[in-house]
């Protein structure tokens, strides 16, 4: 993928050069704009028909992803298309191959066209309802090529050893590598009534995680208490 990050570096716009012939797969509504290039929408799911359509609407519910998945095709010499994500933010390049990467819901951005995922159960499906990180179901890429994901704020690469594990809020997850272990853990008492930090991830192993350094939940409950009631709303 021939790309570079132009803008603000903490809110950045992806161009990606597409000559003929050329694909890549975009996040459902990331194109920002595009020229040279023609755009092509079809149900996330490998399979045609109305087998299709269910297991993209099952992958949807499961794992957080759009129904539909963007393909942009370059269609001449010097295409372009210029993408962004749904929230502020940095975006990091990955390499997939000998590397595979797990994703959190939200964090997936593009990727070359020869780079797929599958859809893998959670360990921990009673927790994993509550956890944040992709549902019961989280997606683990397979094939080979680049891989572009997104951070809300800024992006922080961390190093996990055997003999050191690493425990992090589900919400501030964005990938790790797929060889690491982790387990679905309460951060204290109920639910983390005691300290108010719900579910942790504890990744075991000899890896990296990146991170997003704030979360779209946490700015949403803080915005709470400024958003109109329905009562103030009807009394006006």
């Amino acid at each position: 993928m021939k790309y570079q990050i132009i803008g603000d570096t903490d809110n950045p716009l992806v161009e990606v050069a597409l000559g003929t012939n050329e694909t890549i797969i975009v996040e459902s509504g990331g194109m920002v704009y595009m020229q040279g290039v023609e755009l092509e929408g079809k149900m996330n799911s490998d399979t045609q028909g109305i087998g299709g359509i269910l297991k993209a609407v099952v992958r949807s519910a499961v794992s957080g992803e759009s129904i539909f998945i963007t393909l942009a095709h370059g269609v001449s010499a010097d295409g372009r298309i210029g993408i962004a994500p749904a929230t502020p933010g940095v975006v990091r390049h990955l390499v997939v191959g000998e590397k595979q990467y797990r994703l959190n819901t939200g964090s997936f951005l593009a990727c070359d066209d020869s780079v797929g995922y599958n859809i893998i159960s959670q360990k921990n499906l009673g927790k994993a309802l509550f956890g944040g990180t992709g549902g019961f179901f989280i997606m683990e890429t397979a094939g080979q090529g680049d891989l572009l994901v997104n951070a809300f704020g800024d992006m922080v690469e961390l190093e996990i050893t055997e003999d050191k594990p690493l425990t992090i809020d589900n919400h501030h997850v964005v990938a790790w590598d797929s060889n690491l272990d982790y387990e679905i853990k309460v951060a204290s008492g109920v639910i983390g009534f005691k300290s108010g930090e719900g579910l942790v991830n504890e990744f075991h192993g000899n890896g990296k995680v990146l991170l997003q350094t704030r979360n779209v939940y946490s700015l949403a409950n803080a915005l709470i208490p400024y958003l109109p009631s329905k009562t103030s709303s009807s009394n006006d």
